[in-house]
């Protein structure tokens, strides 16, 4: 039997920020609903069960503290705090009203997930299905958790980035995925860059894939759209 994926609730109301978030926890299985402040996020925590919120500090009107000491009066639901205010008082003060967790602005995919993980198996009590992460292609097995890619030739020496490409092509096996879509996950918060970026570090990837000694044409140009790895 199938578990429920985990339902989330970001408040934020910058769009940049929800779009690149929801995006992110889409992709990896999560239910998300979005509001840019914190009387809607109330009124949807009264409304709905979830499972983790992710809260922005600066909220017009109500901000993140106040809305993080209400939700407190009412759930233990984990708090995820994001701000682009990284000093040490305001992780604090955070973390002393009752959130679980701050994440500085700006911050990768990689990062956010990590984070979102671990605080759900925190107010889980355990782990959750699907927290074993690691996806087997063509010969190649992916870890995401020790972040390591090997196969029958042994481990292919990555950069942070050159690993992150290859995790979303190696995830959509077979399928094409967009320059588009490659730099929201390997880029994260700074996707909005030329996605001729994307041409350069998949060679390197290739080249890298190919020095380890694995066929570089496990990834595939789709002229007009994007790459893809082979099944």
């Amino acid at each position: 039997m199938n578990e429920t994926p985990h339902r989330i609730l970001v408040v934020d109301d910058e769009p940049s920020i929800t779009e690149f978030v929801s995006y992110a926890l889409k992709k990896e299985g999560f239910f998300t609903d979005v509001v840019d402040n914190g009387e809607d996020a109330l009124a949807l925590a009264t409304k709905n069960s979830y499972d983790l919120f992710v809260l922005d500090i600066m909220l017009p009107g109500m901000d993140g503290y106040e809305l993080c000491r209400r939700l407190r009066s009412k759930t233990t639901v984990p708090v995820l705090f994001l701000s682009a205010r990284d000093t040490e008082l305001d992780k604090v003060v955070g973390l002393e009203i009752g959130g679980d967790d701050y994440l500085a602005k700006p911050f990768g995919v990689r990062e956010l997930i990590a984070r979102v993980r671990a605080l759900l198996r925190r107010g889980a009590g355990g782990d959750f299905p699907g927290a074993n992460h690691a996806v087997t292609a063509s010969g190649i097995t992916l870890d995401e958790d020790a972040h390591t890619a090997s196969g029958e030739h042994g481990e292919i020496d990555l950069t942070p980035r050159e690993f992150e490409l290859l995790a979303s092509l190696m995830k959509n096996a077979g399928k094409v995925v967009s320059r588009e879509d490659l730099l929201r996950d390997a880029w994260g918060w700074e996707y909005l860059t030329e996605t001729k970026t994307v041409d350069t570090h998949i060679k390197r990837l290739r080249d890298k894939i190919e020095s380890a000694g694995y066929d570089p044409g496990l990834v595939e140009t789709v002229r007009g759209y994007g790459y893809r790895f082979k099944q």
